[in-house]
Order: C-alpha cells, then structure tokens, then sequence
C-alpha cells in the first residue's frame, strides 16, 4: 500500500500534551535500527543517518522515494548561491560576563542592548563587522546555563545553535570571577566541535588585572586572551588573530539572494496599504484616499527603509465574498492573488482600530496557502487607546495563535512610526524561509525527538518514523516516511519542536507522508 498526505494545518500542539515513551516495548528501535539498540547520544548524526537509510531497503519503494533518500538526496527547492557567504563569528558565555559589550566593541557602536543584569540578550542577534578590509558576520547570543528551564532553556539552546553555525567561537568568560563551574559546561560543550575556540578574559581593565587571567588556563582551553570590552584595552589585538583563522567563504552560513526581495503588501480594503507604499517611497506613488477600494491593479515599486532595498507590492484591498462575484473588485482580487504568487513575503497590514474579522483571518491563510513567508503589521498604532489595546490583546491571543510564529510590527503608514521595524521582521521571515536543514541533521533530530516523545500507540499498533527529509524551502517542507498514519497532533507536534530547535520564523512548515510496508522476507 502507498498512501501520501500533504498536512496544511500550522496550530501547535498544547503545552500538556505528551507522548508517553513507556508505550515502546523495550529495546525498540523508533526510528530505525542500529545493530538491534536505541540510538544513544555518542552515535553522530551521520551514523545515524546511514543506519536509517539502510534500514529503508527492508521496505517497498518507488523510484521517486529512491531518489529523494539517495546518497545526494534530491532537493527541489532553491539552494544555488547567489551572495557572498561572509564568514561567521559568534561570541558565547555564561551570563553577564560582558558578550554584548564585546559585540559593542568590534562594531564600534552601540548596537546590542547593554545592561547590568543577566539575562538581557535572548535570541542569536547577527551584525555585519569588518576589521582590517576583512568583513564578517558577528553573532551574540544570551547567556547559557546547564539544566535551564523556561524561557532560560530557549536562550541556551539559541547559543548551541550559534556555536553549530559558526566558523569561529569567542568564549568569553570573567577575568574577576574566574573559572565556574557553568564555564567548565559550556568547555564540554565547546570540545564536541572541531571549529577554532578564542577563550576570552573579560574586564581585564588594566595592566593590574593581567594575573588574574591565569587561573583560566585551568578551562583547557589553551592560552586566555585577557581583553576589557568597556574600555577596548587588547579588542584590537584580538581580532588581529581572529581573522587570521576566518576562512574567506563561511562553510555554514545560509545563502542570501542578491537584489531586492519582493514584499506584498496585503489587507482588507482601506487599511493602509497604498499610505505604507507612500511612505516608504518617500512620494505619493499611488493614490490614497477615505475611499475603500481606491487601488485596483498591483502597484510595484523599489523602496528604500533603514539602508535596504525592497520592491513592494501594493495590492487591491480583498473583500468579503459577496461582493467579488463580479466587477472590477472581482478581477482586482484575482490580480492580487496573482501578485502574491509573484512575492516572497506577505505583509498582511490590520487596522487595530476595528476589530480583527473573518476577513483579515482569510487574507492570513491565503498567505499561508500560498507557502510566502508572513509578516503581521498592526496598522493606525497611534489611534489606539488603552481600552482598545486590551481588546486588541485578547483578540490576537484567540484568532491569531495559528501563526504566533509570525513577526508582528506596530506601525502608523500615515506617519511612517516605526517603519524601519518591517526591516528586522522581513528578514526575519525571508531567513525562515530560505531555511535548509541537512538530511543527516534532520534525522539526528528525529531520532531524538521520537526516542524522548514516541507516537502514541493507536488500535495496538505503534507507527515508527523511518527516515525524513527536506525536500524542499520557499517553505520549508519535509517528507517523512512511515509504517503507519501519523496523527495530525503528532505531526503539529513535529513542527512545533523544528520551530523551538531551528527558528523558522515567519514561514509556514509543511509536512507530507509516505506510509511504506516492511517488504515480506523471500
């Protein structure tokens, strides 16, 4: 039997949903086996990924399942380079020991948020830096922590991932506290890599201060590189051996298309999709009016906002069906489906003013249909008062939990308030986008996540992940292949956990099926 399912849903599992593991007869292999054990965690991604292929040749396939799980594995969707992959430098550490400010310091402004309490940075923040005509990718992180729970575990898994997609770590640690034993973690968690390690002696401030870094050579890290991040002292002579260990093309940073991105921007009429074009053109490019429906055709343009290049896309404002059976409004609606098929990324602009309907709700999932990554702008924010706020508040958390992964903007186009924050937000989106996991990768994540959360087991029968893929981005879509059904639960399941380890930000995740029989032994 051969059964394929494209599952379109992108609602999360709840938070108290769990798998019981106990419902797996011992010593079974979920997601393939490796000499008759469960994967544990010495075997590496790519020996679990040959013992997961080989294991497929006891089951029935079609040429087009052999060519997808082949050694090169066919990729259907965009992977050629078109930028230039600057080399990748990420700067790690227990928290507060000074990692923003060193960020700070080879920028040469103020750039990453500084203050005098852990727990400031969250999130894997890149910058482009340079030093000496060598240019270079700078990623802080937050602070890590052994055994975190929370929003804490978040942030340390966040600083794993930037030492997996680095070329050069920084480990900072604090000159005047001296070796910890959350130092001594993030060592073992250094030593699992082969990439060049700088141990880094903060708040060396002076001369005085030098003996202190001594005590560090106990991490086994080598030689510590005392520097002072609030004052620059040693920085310079830092980066001078820094760049001599980049390689000149980052070996895992991802591809970044040259030329504008094309953005449509899209909404129910009269929401302030032609007053975003506007403004951000600097000239009234289209025509603005009270009058709902003023735009028709999809008008392009190349905007300028806080140094990028865009094209924007305006588009006719989508009505309720009633009104689209023919006309004018009819055609302009086909149009601008049309030019969403076209972008890369849909702006879906919302009056906060008006409450969110089922209209704007509809012009979320063509997006969402349509596979563009997404981005929310909450339109007329300086109309709105404290008691509309609040209900605003409610409204997103009851009709928009569907696509809380996409980024939100609050913005005024009448006033052009906080424009430049659609900046962050649509390369936020284009990155999840674009976003290629490895196959060896992928499967290393699905070993784990199976063996810690099996499927639950459904008429005495247990259904086991053979082997997974990604076939595809622009969005990211995954072929898993599998003795029996996958629950719809288990598979949101599935995305909600490459969402928490991978990011995929502003971008639909889909996932289709190949249910494949054991193939009878001669």
């Amino acid at each position: 039997m051969t059964t394929e399912h494209n599952d379109g849903e992108f609602a999360d599992v709840p938070e108290t949903e769990v798998f019981d593991a106990s419902a797996v007869p011992a010593g079974e292999v979920i997601d393939g086996e490796y000499d008759g054990e469960v994967f544990d965690g010495e075997v590496t991604d790519e020996e679990r990924l040959r013992a997961m292929r080989s294991n497929l040749d006891r089951f029935d396939l079609e040429a087009d399942d052999l060519a997808i799980i082949g050694e090169d594995g066919e990729f259907l969707g965009f992977s050629e380079q078109q930028s230039e992959l600057l080399p990748v430098v990420a700067i790690v550490g227990r928290p507060n020991v000074g990692k923003s400010a060193l960020v700070n310091r080879i920028l040469g402004r103020r750039e990453a948020v500084v203050e005098d309490k852990p727990g400031v940075t969250r999130d894997r923040v890149s910058y482009q830096a340079d030093w000496n005509d060598k240019r270079f990718s700078l990623v802080d992180t937050g602070g890590w922590e052994p055994d975190a729970r929370g929003i804490d575990a978040s942030v340390a898994l966040q600083a794993e991932i930037a030492i997996e997609l680095c070329d050069v770590v920084l480990f900072v640690v604090d000159s005047r506290v001296g070796p910890t034993a959350t130092d001594e973690r993030v060592v073992q968690l250094l030593r699992r890599t082969d990439k060049p390690v700088f141990l880094i002696a903060n708040k060396v401030d002076d001369a005085v201060l030098e003996p202190e870094a001594a005590q560090l050579w106990a991490l086994g890290l080598g030689e510590p590189h005392p520097v002072s991040a609030l004052h620059g002292r040693g920085v310079a002579d830092l980066l001078d051996m820094v760049i001599k260990v980049l390689p000149d093309e980052s070996a895992v940073a991802q591809p970044k298309l040259v030329g504008p991105r094309r953005v449509a921007i899209l909404g129910r009429p009269n929401v302030g999709k032609s007053s975003l074009l506007n403004k951000a053109a600097g000239e009234e490019r289209v025509v603005v009016n009270d009058l709902a429906g003023t735009t028709r055709d999809p008008v392009d343009e190349q905007v300028e906002i806080a140094g990028r290049v865009w094209t924007f896309v305006d588009t006719a404002g989508i009505r309720r069906r009633v009104h689209m059976h023919k006309g004018a409004d009819f055609y302009a609606s086909l149009r601008t489906t049309a030019a969403l098929e076209k972008a890369e990324v849909g702006v879906v602009m919302l009056d906060v003013t008006q409450e969110i309907s089922d209209q704007d709700l509809r012009i979320i999932d063509l997006v969402l249909e349509s596979g563009r990554a997404l981005v929310l702008a909450f339109n007329k924010w300086d109309l709105l008062d404290e008691d509309r706020r609040r209900m605003l508040d409610r409204e997103i958390e009851k009709d928009l939990a569907h696509v809380e992964w996409a980024p939100r903007v609050n913005i005024s186009a009448r006033t052009g308030r906080h424009l430049e924050k659609l900046v962050p937000a649509l390369e936020a989106a284009l990155d999840g986008w674009d976003t290629r996991i490895p196959t060896a990768k992928f499967n290393g994540f699905l070993a784990e996540l199976v063996q810690e959360h099996p499927h639950p087991l459904r008429g005495g029968k247990q259904p086991r992940i053979l082997f997974g893929t990604q076939v595809q981005n622009r969005p990211p879509t995954f072929v898993l292949f599998s003795t029996g059904f996958l629950d719809p639960q288990y598979r949101r399941f599935i995305q909600r956990r490459l969402r928490e380890n991978y990011g995929f930000v502003g971008t639909p995740i889909v996932t289709n099926m190949r249910i494949r029989e054991r193939r009878p032994r001669a």
